[in-house]
């Protein structure tokens, strides 16, 4: 079981109010409630405009309160920082108090740290983000315990920008999700999305911020390998250990052949359709960093040339992934 808990807030008094936190959630949800092939993901609960901090706390503990594989917190929203520490912002607090004030985040994480769920994640988009399981006075509420992470949108003192109704780090979230930050095997985790939405912001610009005490990232979502399983699992037939070199002549080269004569230089071999057939798939795994030529720029002339390609240190890991049967 997954379970994910959206909350979105534009709706805050006059001089308080944002424009693209509930397009945020909205946005999110689809990309989390299924994966790529349309298959089930989370469990995705919306909350728009939620008013209190103490409905947004009730809706936190239900969050965390199962065994779940994955629980996940979403907060787009106004963040302050004051002399209690730093809180996420709700409408309710402005209204009665004038003044930027909600839910610290410490409490926030004693939930999270308390929780049974195996894998706890908390995503902020709001400013201050990053003081979110900074260490404090009361270590045991702000420490991360096994199984928690935490993705903010900015560093402890920095403010969290929208742009064209969205919100900036939201958006390179989405584009994370969406497939730019998969894995090989098709896998978004929560090391691939930072990596990804990191390398979107220039130096000058807001800077996520990533926590994490995990031993392996569990997939927030999965796409479309962008090589199959199969292939992958040929590494090992392919590649006998990890040192191997496969080598290749021109008969696995498809256009060396009679039909492409009026193009191509004709070579000893020809080319042997199972052999084209294999070279195909190693052309994928060198799309993908895990196999390269030896001795040549391209495979094509690796094979024309009767060279050799080989495993990258890339492919070397996933050869022992193959190897242990973990793909």
């Amino acid at each position: 079981m997954r379970k994910a808990l959206l909350i979105g807030i534009n709706d805050y008094p006059a001089g308080y109010k944002l424009s693209g936190c509930v397009n945020d959630i909205h946005l999110l949800e689809p990309l989390l409630s299924r994966n790529g092939d349309g298959s089930p993901n989370f469990d995705v609960l919306l909350k728009e405009n939620m008013g209190s901090s103490q409905d947004a706390m009730q809706g936190i503990q239900n969050l965390f309160a199962d065994s779940t594989e994955v629980s996940l917190l979403y907060f787009s929203g106004h963040g302050c920082l004051n002399n209690t520490g730093a809180e996420i912002v709700f409408p309710d607090e402005i209204r009665d108090s004038g003044q930027y004030v909600g839910l610290k985040m410490t409490d926030i994480m004693k939930v999270a740290n308390n929780s049974p769920a195996a894998n706890r994640v908390v995503i902020l988009d709001c400013c201050y983000a990053a003081n979110m399981g900074k260490p404090d006075a009361d270590v045991s509420y702000s420490a991360l315990n096994n199984g928690v992470s935490i993705l903010s949108a900015c560093e402890e003192k920095q403010t969290s920008m929208e742009f064209s109704g969205n919100g900036v780090f939201t958006s390179a979230l989405c584009n994370a999700l969406s497939g730019q930050a998969a894995n090989i095997d098709g896998s978004i985790t929560l090391g691939g999305i930072y990596a990804y939405a990191d390398s979107m912001f220039g130096a000058w610009e807001q800077r996520p911020v990533f926590k994490t005490n995990v031993s392996n990232f569990v997939a927030i979502r999965r796409v479309e390998p962008r090589v199959s399983v199969d292939i992958l699992r040929k590494l090992k037939e392919y590649f006998p250990t990890e040192d191997t070199l496969f080598k290749l002549n021109p008969s696995y080269e498809e256009t060396n052949s009679p039909e492409w004569s009026e193009y191509y230089k004709t070579r000893n071999p020809i080319a042997d359709p199972h052999h084209v057939a294999t070279f195909k798939e190693l052309q994928q795994l060198v799309s993908v960093g895990l196999v390269r030529p030896v001795g040549e720029n391209h495979m094509y002339w690796a094979a024309i040339n009767n060279k050799s390609c080989c495993l990258t240190d890339v492919g070397k890991h996933y050869w022992n992934l193959v190897d242990k049967k973990r793909i």
